[in-house]
């Protein structure tokens, strides 16, 4: 094992496969989000209910880290972790599920998924950081791509299409301030490890949430709603989690993003396999804009590294 492992052809494959598999379940959490709403569960439920499962893993995932490499972590940075725990995993996440309600899974998806460009513009704004040309180009080929796609759902007089896609946009403006803020502390105490804290952090918020804003009896569920919310927090949560870090050791972490950009194309297809949402041209292009600008964006970070 040790010597498949050190073979540059068997760790791009495992890296490959591994990437493709993290970029696959994290897009499947809208298909299960969507489904899981049509039993009538309520956002704030929902989270408490993925987080809440997902907690004992990323406690144990935790310990076992810090078994394996102990790291001292100052009390200003707990504070750190804290701060981007509830902004990173619990607004981002509470504003996606609301969003959710509102806006298709392929909608939500690309949506979230041009966060690259509003870690740049705050990064510009905040901190006076230049962007090329290049960048303003990936930056407009994907807002074209957001405006196709939402154009088209615009034309099908969805209710509350505006408030649910806003809500996804706020999701993703939240994750892009977390990327931005935590960069240094990513560094300082590890990826997983981060990871793992943040979401800890996240889950006591989501079931502190819900027991503020519902009571016991919001638990009485169909059991489809317990079945979805196991799969969301084990199969798009934590093992979500551990490809993409893998992917990333085996690889690089320029070439898992670029992997990643699978997500998309995946949420649209298995939004009209399992969900039944349409599939038009404008979705197809709107995704190819989106995947490209973000494409150009990564190029121009690999070339600068």
């Amino acid at each position: 094992m040790h010597a498949f492992l050190h073979d540059p052809k068997h760790r791009f494959a495992l890296g490959l496969t591994l990437g493709l598999i993290g970029a696959i379940l994290f897009s499947a959490k809208a298909i299960v989000v969507k489904l899981a709403y049509r039993y009538g569960v309520d956002a704030a439920t929902l989270l408490a209910l993925r987080m809440a499962f997902a907690l004992p893993f990323f406690v144990v995932i935790a310990v076992l880290l810090q078994r394996r490499a102990p790291v001292t972590v100052a009390p200003r940075q707990w504070g750190q972790v804290i701060g981007i725990g509830l902004l990173g995993y619990y607004a981002a996440s509470f504003l996606d599920f609301l969003g959710l309600q509102y806006v298709s899974a392929a909608l939500e998806r690309l949506t979230l998924f041009i966060y690259p460009t509003l870690v740049l513009l705050f990064a510009r704004l905040l901190y006076g950081r230049t962007i090329t040309r290049l960048q303003w180009w990936a930056m407009g080929v994907s807002y074209c791509g957001i405006a196709l796609a939402f154009a088209h759902d615009v034309r099908l007089a969805q209710p509350n299409l505006w408030l649910g896609g806003g809500l996804v946009f706020a999701s993703a403006v939240t994750y892009a301030l977390y990327l931005l803020f935590g960069g240094e502390l990513l560094r300082q105490i590890g990826t997983l490890r981060m990871t793992a804290l943040a979401s800890i952090v996240a889950a006591f918020a989501c079931i502190a949430q819900f027991l503020v804003l519902r009571d016991w009896a919001a638990l009485q569920l169909p059991w489809q709603v317990y079945a979805l919310s196991v799969f969301n927090a084990m199969f798009c949560t934590v093992i979500p989690v551990f490809c993409v870090m893998l992917s990333i050791e085996f690889l690089t972490a320029g070439v898992a993003a670029q992997i990643s950009m699978v997500g998309p194309m995946s949420t649209l297809l298995m939004g009209g396999a399992i969900l039944g949402e349409t599939i038009t041209a404008w979705h197809v292009l709107g995704t190819a804009c989106v995947l490209a600008g973000i494409f150009m964006l990564s190029w121009q970070a690999r070339k600068t590294i």
